[in-house]
């Protein structure tokens, strides 16, 4: 199929492509690697009346050490962060690694997957985990979003017709911190049946869990990151107990699948 005719802009900065999905009335949609507003547009799902290109400003492709973190431009691509490991954030390089396949790492963007929004994508559940800050631009300024509040449903997030995410800021992790992150697809490249994140950050007094592809954003498991910052361990039943509080509605298998990739986030951490 192809897509529905649109008008195509490449504005030159942030301010010009701001301008540009304003005029647009909320029928203007930012473009960048296009890995996954491509195949709506040729399905149809999509038909903006305005494309605005924002892969080519260099203001969002940027990645700049801030001391105590990183800050990530929106337009900076999977394969970067897979090429450039950050020293203190060397999670955004695992798991880089293992999203899609390398022709789509080198296109997709960090800011692209979290505006798209997917329950199943790789970012929104990393991002959540590390309490990471979204910060997006818009005819009002800059405002910092929190990455777990993000998302607020299966491919709904914060932003408005006419904000853009500038960056996203990644907190370094504190000496002996862990880290672990798993999901399950059927085959490789696919995105995931259930995933699993978990960052437990002693100096930084810091211990998040999150499950993903739920078919809505990354939900915290809470009461087994305590468990396992303060004893070390958690059971298979407060790990089931935790996840049927944001599984309702999948049967057994489906749960069980979710705390399988809970269990081996935990073990690789």
């Amino acid at each position: 199929m192809k897509p529905a005719a649109f008008d195509y802009l490449r504005p030159r900065d942030l301010g010009e492509a701001l301008v540009a999905l304003r005029s647009g009335g909320g029928e203007a949609k930012p473009i960048a690697g296009g890995q996954s507003l491509g195949p709506m547009l040729n399905l149809r799902l999509a038909r903006p009346k305005l494309l605005v290109d924002v892969s080519r400003i260099e203001e969002l492709k940027r990645i700049v050490d801030e001391s105590d973190a990183w800050r990530i431009g929106a337009a900076v691509t999977h394969a970067e962060l897979e090429d450039r490991p950050l020293a203190g954030c060397e999670p955004l390089a695992r798991v880089a690694r293992v999203i899609a396949y390398r022709a789509v790492r080198n296109r997709g963007t960090v800011g692209g997957s979290l505006a798209h929004a997917d329950p199943a994508a790789d970012w929104p559940l990393v991002f959540a985990t590390l309490d990471a800050q979204v910060r997006v631009a818009g005819p009002s300024g800059m405002r910092e979003i929190k990455a777990d509040a993000f998302m607020s449903a299966a491919f709904t997030t914060q932003l408005a017709d006419d904000e853009i995410i500038e960056s996203i800021r990644v907190l370094k992790l504190g000496a002996g911190a862990r880290w672990g992150y798993y999901k399950f697809c059927r085959k490789t490249g696919e995105f995931p049946e259930a995933a699993a994140a978990l960052l437990l950050d002693p100096q930084r007094r810091v211990a998040r869990l999150f499950a993903g592809a739920l078919e809505r954003a990354p939900q915290p498991l809470d009461t087994v990151a305590r468990a396992l910052a303060e004893q070390g361990d958690a059971s298979a039943d407060m790990i089931g107990a935790a996840l049927a509080r944001v599984t309702s509605g999948f049967g057994p298998a489906a749960r069980k699948l979710r705390a399988t990739a809970v269990q081996r986030a935990i073990a690789q951490s």
